[in-house]
């Protein structure tokens, strides 16, 4: 974050000095602090904008980019001004479109390898955790034949109990379901138990049924379940009571509806006006990018879909509603 920074405003110098150079050309004198105020305008917009982590360059490439940025200064100094500055200006501006072209691709692979990784993980987790429950499930039918057998139906019963809320907790998650998405859900789910949330998984249908690829529903609950489960983590810690996640899905009229809902802290007014529209607005202490709000909401607005959020008594509620023909 800090090194995204320190990019930003060595651009802002760079580009002051370059625009101020050109403008050198016109019959009338610009002022240094109007083209200040015009590349600093220019830099903030795209620093809310632009998401550019450009450390994934690595320092080599951004430190060589800015170096021929820096030496494109040298025509100023040895020129006399005159529109020839037009070049060393069209290069610089180039040059940054290159950075931030590669920057994003490179961003959107590392991320997506990523993805891929933990959805492969989660999948080969869950189907783990399947076959083992099927593997010892003769062993727990043989216990609870030999409890009741031995006259002991209160030892039968609440072994029964625990068994069957070991099986409920998978069975929330990957009935109907994708494997990808199955794997999310899970993962999520065990996670939020760990943290003793409480979590609701409310489904009409599964939610594989979305008109969305797999990257795109695991994105989309990935995202709304970890924001829920940090808002509702600092609650507890907060209030020293038990949070409680819900998430619900169903069809409803030819759409398809998601809401989640959550306990929170409350969120001041500058961050929820924003929240779901730029980067940068998030509700988690600590150094969060705020990037899953974004993503949330992209992944709605490029599927025709609808998204409605507010916070009241506490609670925080996303509502999404995606037509069910694309």
């Amino acid at each position: 974050m800090k090194l995204n920074k320190t990019y930003w405003g060595i651009m802002a110098l760079l580009g002051i000095v370059h625009l101020n150079s050109l403008l050198k050309n016109l019959p009338i004198q610009i002022p240094i602090f109007i083209t200040c105020f015009l590349i600093t305008g220019l830099i903030y917009f795209l620093y809310k904008k632009i998401p550019i982590k450009v450390s994934v360059l690595g320092y080599i490439w951004t430190s060589g980019l800015f170096f021929i940025q820096a030496l494109l200064i040298l025509i100023y100094v040895m020129v006399k001004p005159s529109w020839i500055y037009l070049i060393p200006f069209f290069i610089f501006i180039g040059i940054e479109s290159l950075r931030v072209f590669w920057a994003t691709e490179k961003t959107s692979f590392t991320t997506k390898l990523k993805v891929f990784e933990e959805q492969n993980n989660q999948f080969n987790e869950t189907f783990r955790l399947v076959r083992s429950e099927r593997h010892d499930f003769l062993k727990h039918v043989s216990a609870i034949h030999y409890l009741l057998e031995d006259g002991k139906p209160i030892e039968a019963k609440s072994y029964l109990d625990k068994l069957v809320d070991g099986y409920e907790e998978t069975n929330l998650s990957i009935k109907g379901e994708r494997g990808v998405v199955a794997g999310v859900l899970h993962k999520l789910y065990r996670q939020a138990k760990a943290s003793g949330i409480e979590v609701v998984y409310d489904f009409d249908l599964p939610l594989s049924t979305l008109p969305l690829s797999d990257q795109h529903v695991v994105a989309l609950i990935g995202n709304l379940l970890t924001n829920s489960i940090d808002a509702s983590s600092e609650w507890q810690r907060n209030h020293k009571e038990q949070a409680c996640i819900t998430l619900q899905f169903y069809k409803r009229s030819g759409l398809y509806l998601l809401i989640c809902k959550n306990n929170s802290l409350p969120i001041p007014p500058n961050i929820l006006d924003e929240l779901f529209q730029t980067y940068g607005k998030t509700t988690k202490t600590g150094d969060h990018e705020g990037l899953g709000t974004k993503i949330i909401h992209d992944i709605v607005k490029d599927h025709q879909g609808f998204l409605d959020f507010v916070y009241k008594d506490q609670e925080f509620t996303v509502k999404i509603k995606l037509p069910a023909i694309q």
